[in-house]
């Protein structure tokens, strides 16, 4: 799919606008959208079904505040790896898709092999989520976590220009 985003569509203006109010309220009307972006009803209906069926947008979400279900701990894990083997490195990969308290996993240069974003119940559930998808897997050489103490600011919209 990224190959068509890249090689055969072109994000034009419209599409662009369509998007930033998307992603800042993916509620609205196809009514409501048009109005705000200038232009038909059908239209964005249109561009909205070809932007999913291109995954440009992959899916519409409720983002939850975490304060207001008993404020779990956030965890920023940097994990080195033994051997950075293309087989190694998507192994790690694979495993660590399946917890849901990995929220986000990035392949990273310079230092560490990959940054985790976790957001674990308390502490224990930290201690249970490390000893049972980190410390105890073979191939993974050292992990560094930084717990989060506020969250100064927090967004989800990507910049387009």
């Amino acid at each position: 799919m990224n190959n068509e985003i890249n090689n055969r569509y072109h994000l034009d203006k419209l599409d662009r606008s369509i998007l930033k109010v998307l992603q800042k309220n993916a509620d609205v009307t196809n009514a409501q959208l048009g109005e705000l972006v200038n232009a038909s009803v059908a239209t964005c209906q249109r561009r909205v079904t070809q932007l999913k069926r291109l995954g440009v947008i992959r899916k519409e979400v409720a983002i939850v505040e975490p304060r207001l279900i008993g404020n779990p701990v956030l965890a920023i894990c940097e994990v080195t790896m033994q051997t950075q083997t293309h087989e190694a490195l998507g192994s790690f990969e694979q495993m660590i898709g399946v917890p849901d308290e990995v929220q986000q996993c990035y392949r990273v240069s310079a230092g560490a092999d990959f940054v985790l974003v976790l957001v674990l119940p308390d502490m224990d559930g930290y201690q249970t989520f490390v000893g049972s998808y980190l410390t105890a897997r073979q191939g993974i050489r050292n992990v560094r976590t930084f717990f989060s103490t506020h969250r100064s600011k927090f967004e989800t919209a990507l910049p387009l220009v």
